[in-house]
């Protein structure tokens, strides 16, 4: 299934912030990464450890892991 950019967007702030916090890195980064870079190489390689739950209308709700 593909990501929406609002999707996207929310997964790489929320890791982000996670990152700030100081939760480590699921990848091998250098140290003049960002927390911003490290999300977005995360949601690259589907290594994140987030879900996005979307709701519709007429009532299905579908989960995408990674």
């Amino acid at each position: 299934m593909v990501l929406t950019r609002f999707e996207k967007t929310r997964l790489i702030s929320a890791r982000a912030l996670q990152l700030s916090f100081g939760a480590p890195a699921l990848l091998k980064v250098d140290k003049e990464d960002t927390c911003y870079n490290i999300a977005k190489k995360e949601l690259d390689k589907k290594v994140l450890p987030l879900s996005v739950l979307r709701q519709y209308p007429n009532g299905i709700i579908e989960i995408i892991d990674f």
